[in-house]
């Protein structure tokens, strides 16, 4: 299986991330599929991809408070 391609995907990143070299993700959208990479590698971090639903699950669960401590 071939790895998606994220390379003319446009990141981004929380903004709430205060620039300050804290540990953030960046996410990016392609067709079908949600990329998340460590954004103090930048082109040079490893993508993890999620498919649509997944991602959505996760958000709905982040939203819901599910992964609070």
């Amino acid at each position: 299986m071939n790895a998606p391609d994220f390379s003319q995907a446009t990141w981004r990143k929380s903004t709430g991330s205060n620039g300050g070299g804290a540990a953030c993700v960046e996410i990016a959208s392609i067709p079908g599929l949600t990329g998340v990479r460590d954004s103090k590698l930048g082109d040079t971090s490893p993508v993890l991809p999620f498919g649509e639903g997944t991602w959505s699950t996760f958000l709905t669960s982040v939203k819901h408070g599910t992964f609070d401590r």
